[in-house]
Formats: structure tokens, C-alpha cells, sequence
């Protein structure tokens, strides 16, 4: 019964692609400034280069790159902020080839300075604009001077509870009196694992939020796993309306953390369903 359940659900999604309107979807995230994109997290069985293929059968245009995924594609080794330049081009020219856009990079998080220098010149260097984070607490005035000194923004990251910024609370106290450059990256899955509505949590964070991961969970509890967007409990429909009353701008990264070697067809249902609601907002 529940995979038939599942496939109902994913048919409901991918006869939203049927009839989404991409060039209109298209044109009204222009207008309100939103990007979606997808963390190649969501494909991290396979390389870089494989995880981009992916991305363009899913009409996925923007790229939100993890640490230590190999790259391939006929480059050595793996995606890292201590990549040589030579190593740089390479993957640069990757990009290009495949037709997407490098737009943020994380979870990453640096354990001293230099590595925190180095990572924003590597930023700087790779077109990345949004750097998400789980900062340690000392490292964030460094932090601060960094966003402003090159113009990149750091998205704070809430794994669920425990974990050091779970709560909004803590990622607005983290960010007070420093750079406006800094602000969350709002994982709305994993505030619902926290027990957290995602609708407030994106209230309290307005004006703050840096980029997202966009996800649907099939119920609330902290083991739930993701599902085609707009048939699970993160109210997507609901988030998307408060954020453009917000004035958000910036990026969606879709983060599909289940059927890790089959969710093409999800994802690609969920970013057709993302389209029409930004169509008619």
C-alpha cells in the first residue's frame, strides 16, 4: 500500500511538469529574484560531472557544489576549497560545458583562519556567491570582515537539534551587529525535524535569509525522508508565498535525500511543481 501510495504521489508531481509553463515560471522567478538550483548533495552517488547531467534532465540551471565530491569528466580528484588554480580552470570550464551556474558551495566549515581566508579566495575566484556554513562562534567576525571584504554572503546552516544553529534564534544571534552579507541558509526540512514550523521560522528570519534547501518530508518526525515537493508537510506552496512577501532574493537548492540512485524523476517533479506555484504568485 505505501509504494503504491508513493507512486500516486509521484505521478501527481510529474503530471505538474506536463503542465508547467517554464518560460513563465521562468520569467516571474526572474522578476522576484529567485534562482533554483540544486545541491549536488542530492546526487552525491555519482561525480560532479554526473551529478550536473543530472541537473539538466531535471531543467535544473544553478548549482550549490559539496565538498569531497570527486569531480570527474575526465578531471583527477575531488571538490575542495584547496583546489589548485590549474585544478580551478578545469572545473570552471566543466560548468561551462555542461551549461549551469555555480552559484553556492557548502556544508562547508573551515577550523582556523587561514582556512577560512583561503576558502573565501577560493569563492572569489570560482563565482561562487553563497557560501553555507556551521560556523564555529569564534571565527564569526572573521566571517564578517570576509563577506564585506569580497562581497560573498555566508548562509548559517540548521542541521536538526542538537546541532549548533537548529534554531533561528540562534542563527539571528550569530549575525547580529555583523556583516549584512551573513544570514541563514533555511533548510525548512530540517526544521520540521527540529519540531519547527517552517512558516515561522522563515517569519523570524526575515530580511536574513541568504539562500535556501528546499525540501518535502513525508511527516514530522525526525526520521521522516523526502518526498516530490508539495505532497509532504513543509507547506512549499505556503513558504514560497512568505517569501516573496518578504522580498527574498536568491537562490533554491533542491536537496533530495532519498532513492539516492533513482530520484531524477523526483526531483524533477519537484522542481516542475516549484515552477507553476512561483508561476501564479
Amino acid at each position: 500500500m505505501k509504494k503504491l501510495r508513493n507512486a500516486f504521489l509521484l505521478a501527481g508531481g510529474l503530471m505538474l511538469a506536463l503542465f508547467a509553463k517554464p518560460s513563465v515560471a521562468q520569467s516571474r522567478a526572474d522578476a522576484l529574484g529567485w534562482k533554483l538550483g540544486a545541491q549536488a548533495w542530492t546526487f552525491n552517488h555519482f561525480t560532479l560531472a554526473e551529478a550536473l547531467d543530472k541537473m539538466d534532465s531535471c531543467g535544473i540551471m544553478y548549482v550549490e557544489a559539496f565538498p569531497g565530491q570527486t569531480i570527474g569528466g575526465g578531471i583527477e580528484g575531488k571538490f575542495e576549497y584547496t583546489m589548485s588554480p590549474s585544478q580551478q580552470e578545469k572545473v570552471k570550464a566543466l560548468f561551462k560545458k555542461k551549461h549551469k551556474v555555480l552559484v553556492g558551495f557548502g556544508v562547508v566549515v573551515p577550523q582556523s583562519e587561514a582556512e577560512w581566508r583561503t576558502l573565501f579566495d577560493f569563492a572569489n575566484r570560482m563565482g561562487i556567491q553563497v557560501i553555507t556554513s556551521e560556523p564555529q562562534q569564534e571565527y564569526l567576525d572573521l566571517i564578517s570582515s570576509l563577506c564585506d571584504q569580497y562581497q560573498i554572503k555566508l548562509a548559517i546552516h540548521d542541521h536538526p537539534k542538537p546541532s549548533m544553529y537548529w534554531n533561528p534564534d540562534l542563527v539571528l544571534a550569530a549575525v547580529k551587529n555583523r556583516s549584512k552579507l551573513m544570514g541563514a541558509c533555511a533548510d525548512i526540512g530540517h526544521w520540521v525535524r527540529s519540531g519547527l514550523d517552517p512558516i515561522e521560522c522563515i517569519k523570524k528570519l526575515d530580511g536574513r535569509i541568504n539562500s535556501l534547501h528546499f525540501k518535502d518530508l513525508n511527516d514530522k518526525s525526525p526520521d521522516s525522508h523526502d518526498v516530490v515537493w508539495g505532497n509532504g508537510v513543509c507547506q512549499i506552496s505556503k513558504v514560497l508565498e512568505t517569501l516573496k512577501n518578504q522580498k527574498f532574493k536568491g537562490l533554491f537548492s533542491a536537496e533530495y535525500e532519498h532513492n539516492w540512485d533513482f530520484n531524477v524523476p523526483e526531483v524533477k517533479a519537484s522542481a516542475a511543481y516549484w515552477r507553476t506555484i512561483v508561476s501564479n504568485l
